[in-house]
């Protein structure tokens, strides 16, 4: 196997992040539970139910749902990054049961980011 030089990684990121991103056509919106160990043991699994109960009980069916592992910030989860169409993502700390129903509600469904919760705006780069 040949050796991937930096244009090699940067095509590879490229094509990751197209395919990880919502399109149109596709999902408005993705939310990311992120569901390590650490996640789990602070409650992720009660933020993921929430959430899908929120969908549900909304009808809508633009978004995507998904999830991840250990982001490496242990001590602020559970963590939710949203990623609506054509924005920024966003990641939310210490999330529980009634904050991701207010996230669903502002957030996904009126766009109003929820600014006391937000941890991170925007994509991690590595230079």
């Amino acid at each position: 196997m040949a050796k991937l030089n930096i244009e090699d990684l940067k095509k590879i990121k490229d094509r990751v992040l197209k395919e990880n991103t919502p399109r149109d056509g596709f999902s408005r919106v993705k939310v990311t539970v992120h569901m390590g160990t650490c996640g789990v043991a602070s409650g992720a699994n009660k933020v993921m139910d929430s959430l899908m109960n929120e969908i549900k009980e909304s009808g809508v069916s633009d978004i995507m749902v998904t999830t991840s592992g250990c982001m490496g910030l242990c001590s602020r989860e559970p963590l939710v990054t949203v990623e609506v169409l054509n924005q920024e993502p966003i990641k939310y700390e210490y999330v529980d049961s009634d904050m991701m129903k207010q996230i669903f509600k502002k957030h996904i469904l009126e766009g109003e980011i929820l600014t006391p919760f937000v941890l991170a705006r925007g994509n991690e780069t590595v230079l």
